[in-house]
């Protein structure tokens, strides 16, 4: 697992929000997914390019979330991942959406490197797989 996790900010905003004015709880997980994305362009490695280079898309197969506590409108948050585990072609991170020091949610996402072509399981490009060796 990397030493600390990677963290990007995140504001709510009104459409983050349900009728109760606290941030709908699928949005927690689009908030993950941008940390995902920005953890790995902070690398050099932009989504649209591992697919346009190497042919490959990532998918999540699980997710595990522990939902402590609400966000509202307006906020400022933050949203960390760290790599736990990673093989041929998955793997694993541990995530969390934050408010200061307290933890709102914090799951597990699983996630699958495919074959942009044809949906199957494809091997983690070498510049990423690279960067997941110390969770091997």
């Amino acid at each position: 697992m990397t030493a600390q996790p990677f963290r990007y900010p995140v504001r709510v905003y009104y459409e983050d929000t349900d009728a109760a004015g606290v941030v709908y709880y699928a949005n927690y997980l689009k908030f993950m997914e941008r940390a995902r994305t920005e953890w790995l362009d902070a690398r050099g490695l932009p989504l649209a390019e591992l697919e346009r280079v190497h042919g490959v898309v990532f998918v999540v197969t699980r997710a595990e979330i522990d939902f402590r506590g609400a966000a509202r409108l307006g906020e400022r948050l933050e949203a960390t991942v760290a790599f736990e585990r990673a093989g041929r072609a998955q793997m694993m991170a541990r995530q969390s959406v934050r408010r200061g020091d307290e933890v709102l949610v914090e799951g597990h996402i699983r996630l699958a490197c495919l074959a942009r072509d044809g949906w199957r399981p494809a091997r983690i490009p070498p510049e990423l797989d690279r960067l997941l060796e110390a969770v091997r």
